[in-house]
């Protein structure tokens, strides 16, 4: 394919013309780690998507069968279960775990089912002193070893050693306690690969769990998830962000078979916008007015809700001020959102966490790192509230579970507070019903969101003989999904 002066370039290479990702962080004012430079793009073919993978029962069967089993499972964050005796019921796929804080700090998980009839030993978290069955009343220490047998003078037959409750694999990574059936697994930064180590800059095991909101929807788990995995919808379903979001500019990355990225930039206008004339000015009152619908429509929203919208105001409010050079920045620099939204996060992060923000780039502290998880969660990385989303197959192929966590940072110097439960949006409601949780301004654009997931599925249902075409970079990330999984699927 030749361009316009006559440049070669390659399928899986083109990209929105315009200011790329790698041209803002030459702009940043503070030092950019390597691995937010570092460009990890894998062009993997221009082949269609069955819609059969996302609707058909026998293709939901094998992925029990063949992927769920085999791979590392987000199961619980460490803050959930605090003490020895709290547990976690972990359910997805069909089967049903109990992980369990034991005295020495540890956490091991059992299939939660009683060896005796069958029946689930928890049916909720919590805390307990053993796991007791409450059928007969089988009884389990909580590290899995036979306790008590009720008339035991009928089970004579029965070794004790035989009877320890069945122990999955457990692993724990940044505050995050994975799960997996297989016995074989390499360890999980081992197995996720080197993507890992990004984290350990931002240390999410010092974050608290400031909110937790799942809702079921009437999708597949992986479409549910794949409108996540790319920016450029933006332009059709969340307009109100446009002038301050990059949508088509988003940096995608592969990193082997087990994670991708997506680095959106924030506080810079769309390339669809930059043709009207917009400054920076704009793009600041435009990203606070998002934003403060957090702090201004309801005094009840939480805190955690809060803290994305404080930085932004606070930016927000110095320019509008006329305040000269508000934070020290250039009315004048060409990056001045972008640059003045950074140093006032700083200034409210370090306030509200006790951490000491002014080391970090610009980038980390407005640009949301959305990372993917192989199969079905996704951390994200940063400075800025962190947000974690779990989507798990719900009963048949046309539902999901979607959940919605987010990550505070932990005061310095506070104890870890024990993460509040999910908050189950009912069916009829819409994510907006628990914007006092999550703040207004997420929960609309998760309400736009779902607005198409529906009719997203159901065209699939529909068209069960018809391909989705996938575009070679901005959709890359639902490419590799799809690779991944044919992988397990195939052995």
């Amino acid at each position: 394919m030749a361009d316009d002066i006559g440049k070669t370039t390659l399928i899986g290479e083109e990209r929105c013309p315009g200011t790329s990702y790698s041209d803002l962080l030459d702009q940043d004012s503070r030092e950019v780690p390597d691995f937010l430079r570092e460009e990890a793009f894998e062009y993997l073919g221009s082949d269609p998507i069955p819609t059969s993978r996302y609707t058909s029962q026998a293709f939901m069967d094998l992925e029990n069968e063949k992927m769920w089993p085999k791979v590392w499972q987000f199961a619980a964050r460490e803050e959930e279960m605090p003490d020895a005796g709290d547990n976690v019921v972990y359910e997805n796929a069909g089967k049903s775990f109990v992980l369990m804080r034991q005295d020495d700090g540890s956490i091991k998980a059992f299939r939660n089912f009683c060896l005796h009839r069958g029946r689930k030993l928890r049916t909720k978290s919590g805390y307990a002193k053993h796991l007791k069955c409450p059928f007969h009343g089988f009884t389990w220490n909580n590290d899995g070893s036979l306790k008590e047998i009720p008339c035991r003078w009928d089970f004579t037959h029965l070794d004790d050693k035989d009877m320890s409750l069945h122990e999955v694999r457990v692993d724990r990574w940044q505050g995050f306690v994975l799960i997996s059936e297989d016995q074989d697994i390499a360890p999980f930064v081992e197995w996720a690969g080197t993507a890992t180590a990004h984290y350990e800059r931002w240390r999410l095991d010092q974050c608290k769990t400031g909110a937790w909101i799942g809702r079921v929807i009437p999708a597949n788990w992986k479409a549910t998830a794949e409108a996540f995995m790319e920016a450029w919808h933006s332009i059709t379903t969340h307009p109100q962000i446009l002038p301050f979001t990059g949508d088509a500019n988003t940096r995608y990355d592969i990193y082997g078979d087990h994670i991708n990225r997506a680095i959106t930039p924030s506080a810079v206008l769309s390339p669809h916008l930059e043709d009207q004339g917009h400054d920076q000015a704009f793009i600041l009152a435009k990203l606070a007015a998002f934003v403060n619908q957090s702090s201004d429509s309801d005094e009840q929203t939480s805190d955690n809700a809060n803290a994305r919208a404080a930085g932004r105001k606070n930016a927000s409010d110095r320019f509008s001020s006329n305040e000269e050079a508000a934070f020290g920045v250039d009315p004048m620099d060409p990056f001045m959102a972008r640059k003045t939204t950074a140093e006032a996060n700083r200034e409210a992060f370090t306030m509200m966490s006790g951490l000491d923000h002014s080391e970090f780039s610009d980038s980390e502290m407005v640009d949301n790192f959305t990372y993917n998880v192989f199969p079905n969660w996704a951390p994200w990385g940063g400075f800025i509230p962190n947000i974690v989303y779990r989507w798990r197959p719900w009963g048949d192929p046309d539902h999901c579970l979607m959940e919605v966590r987010i990550l505070m940072r932990n005061r310095e110097g506070e104890p870890m507070p024990k993460s509040p439960p999910m908050h189950l949006i009912p069916d009829d409601k819409p994510f907006a019903s628990a914007g006092h949780l999550i703040g207004p301004a997420l929960a609309s654009v998760f309400d736009q969101d779902m607005a198409n997931l529906p009719y997203v599925q159901d065209g699939m249902r529909e068209s069960p003989d018809i391909d989705m075409q996938l575009g070679n970079y901005q959709e890359i990330r639902v490419r590799h999904l799809h690779q991944t999984l044919d992988k397990y699927l195939n052995t």
